[in-house]
């Protein structure tokens, strides 16, 4: 009786009951057709996503293969390469003249390794004789590694010059462990253009970490995933690596697969329906991608009856309540909307003045809130990045101090005067190395393995410099060694260990440092036998006072540690008459935090 009287006498509600009666009836009728309908542009629309991103994944590939082969390419028409190669064949060469050849090798292979992201390793390998490669190349290795009876060699003499492409493998000649890096490697014979002789073999490695993140970043699906193979069929690159140069197991599959004409395809992968698409490579490799077609096209028959249900309850809830509730709702809204165009425009003093208990009234107690967790975090955010704005601006400075430059050249140009010229030669060699250690970093980090790389080289300079045996002992953990630290972390360290530990004494000093893995992070030691520093001055630097003798180098150490590491992480210091302990305490902070 109430309903009837309200659809009577009110005109709002008579063309809401209207609309009602012709959306529940229509929907019955289009819901049908929308199945349909949908069911075909999804269809279309998933085929033609998966083909372009099996394009994406192969171009992206293909990028990363021709820079292989474009770095073999650059190295085999080398003519100073082929000539320092033929020359070791020779055997006619001096003790000097074969330093620089070698020289020449090494800087040439790790200079195409460290202008490359995806070049991992390059090897010049030959049969007898001095073979050549970058980074942690392994001449031992290689005398266990029998080059004559590798495929990958016999294959590269018949090409005669052609690339051999391999699969996903661990690196065999670098390295001390058993299981290096991961590559996919190019080799060819290398020949002398003079007379078109064998003199050699170029092998390229590229990073296989590297090729399998970017394939894993192309989702095809939820649980779809691409892998490469080869034209045999064989799978060459897959993050499952027990597949890795194997025939594709299911038959089906490998006949779609060497059937060169189809570009997409289903098949069936016990009991499950799997809908699959494959793209070649500049390599002349393939690139598939496999997913069960449930995953993209399996809910389509629950359309037609979510529509209508949906459709027709979301409908009358949305009259009801707009009829009932809409100024109600209508007015907080248009208040609460107000304040956030303000905040949008970015005034961060506005509060809403919503006070009813409903849904509203929360959200715009939670709006108030949110408003000032925004203020203390972009607060936060100004502090933390004028931390390490001065942080990293004391590293630039402390990276190679002036002051030191200017006092080693002038005791090179004494060395000189003084005719010491191999001293003065091997001092100015390791001041090369110095800057071209620090001078070749970018960003704020580098390894642990890298920073005690510069901390050798500028040890190398101060024994020339100060006339004094300076030894260095290391003892680094493996997992250790490629965690990330801030640049200059523990130079400092050794420079003040020898300026105020070593030098006054005018003896030899040994410098042990010793790295150990610790539950989320590591920790490392840095002892030095010097004379010690004094209980005031230690006290100072505990306190981290400004005007503490150790300067702008240590407190770099400080910042560092207290601004890119987590909770608990700190630097002790220890020292007495017999020498000084640095512990450095580096704790990992959470995801998004994290530096390794």
């Amino acid at each position: 009786m109430m309903l009837r009287r309200m659809i009577k006498n009110r005109f709002a509600t008579k063309v809401v009951f209207a609309l009602l009666l012709v959306i529940f009836i229509s929907t019955i009728f289009n819901s049908y057709f929308y199945y349909q309908s949908a069911s075909n542009v999804v269809k279309n629309n998933v085929r033609e996503s998966s083909l372009q991103i099996a394009r994406q994944a192969a171009d992206s590939l293909s990028f990363i293969f021709s820079l292989g082969s474009d770095t073999s390419d650059l190295l085999y028409s080398n003519e100073r390469l082929q000539e320092i190669v033929v020359e070791d064949t020779a055997e006619k060469l001096s003790f000097s003249e074969r330093g620089s050849n070698n020289e020449y090798m090494n800087t040439l292979l790790n200079s195409h390794v460290y202008s490359s992201s995806f070049v991992r390793t390059i090897y010049v390998l030959k049969e007898d004789g001095t073979s050549w490669g970058s980074g942690t190349f392994s001449a031992y290795k290689l005398t266990q590694y029998n080059l004559a009876q590798q495929d990958w060699v016999r294959e590269s003499v018949v090409k005669d010059g052609q690339l051999v492409w391999e699969g996903l493998q661990y690196d065999q000649l670098s390295g001390a462990g058993q299981n290096t890096e991961l590559v996919v490697t190019l080799s060819r014979v290398l020949k002398n253009f003079n007379n078109l002789q064998n003199i050699g073999y170029i092998q390229v490695g590229l990073d296989g970490r590297v090729i399998l993140e970017k394939i894993d970043q192309i989702k095809l699906g939820k649980t779809g995933r691409f892998f490469v193979v080869d034209e045999k069929g064989e799978v060459m690159v897959d993050s499952v690596l027990e597949n890795i140069n194997r025939p594709v197991k299911n038959d089906e599959l490998f006949q779609y697969i060497q059937n060169k004409r189809l570009i997409e395809f289903e098949f069936t992968h016990e009991g499950t329906p799997y809908y699959g698409v494959k793209q070649p490579m500049s390599n002349g490799w393939t690139v598939i991608g496999i997913v069960p077609i449930k995953e993209i096209t399996g809910e389509l028959s629950n359309v037609q009856m979510i529509t209508l249900f949906s459709t027709t309850i979301f409908t009358i809830v949305a009259i009801i309540i707009g009829l009932v509730a809409a100024h109600r709702v209508t007015e907080p809204i248009r208040l609460l909307t107000q304040q956030m165009k303000r905040v949008g425009e970015g005034n961060f003093n506005v509060r809403t003045k919503v006070a009813s208990t409903d849904e509203i009234g929360l959200m715009s107690l939670q709006f108030n809130r949110m408003i000032n967790q925004v203020e203390k975090l972009l607060e936060q955010v100004k502090e933390v990045e004028s931390q390490k704005q001065k942080a990293e601006l004391r590293a630039i400075k402390h990276r190679i101090n002036p002051h030191f430059l200017f006092n080693t050249l002038s005791t090179i140009r004494w060395l000189i005067q003084l005719n010491q010229k191999e001293k003065a030669n091997t001092a100015m060699s390791a001041l090369i190395r110095l800057l071209e250690a620090n001078m070749g970093k970018k960003g704020t980090f580098v390894t642990v393995n890298e920073e005690l790389n510069i901390v050798e080289k500028f040890m190398a300079i101060m024994q020339i410099r100060y006339e004094q045996k300076f030894y260095l002992e290391l003892n680094i953990a493996d997992e250790v060694e490629d965690f990330l630290i801030p640049q200059m972390l523990i130079q400092p360290i050794v420079e003040n260990a020898i300026f105020h530990g070593f030098v006054p004494t005018g003896k030899d000093g040994t410098i042990r440092i010793t790295g150990k893995k610790l539950d989320g992070g590591i920790v490392l030691d840095i002892c030095d036998n010097g004379i010690g520093v004094k209980k005031e001055a230690l006290e100072k630097i505990k306190d981290q006072s400004p005007n503490s003798f150790l300067g702008i180098g240590l407190t770099h150490v400080y910042d560092s540690v207290n601004l890119y590491y987590g909770p608990g992480s700190k630097v002790e210091i220890d020292s007495n008459e017999n020498g000084t302990v640095v512990k450095l305490i580096l704790k990992q902070k959470g995801r998004g935090g994290t530096y390794v």
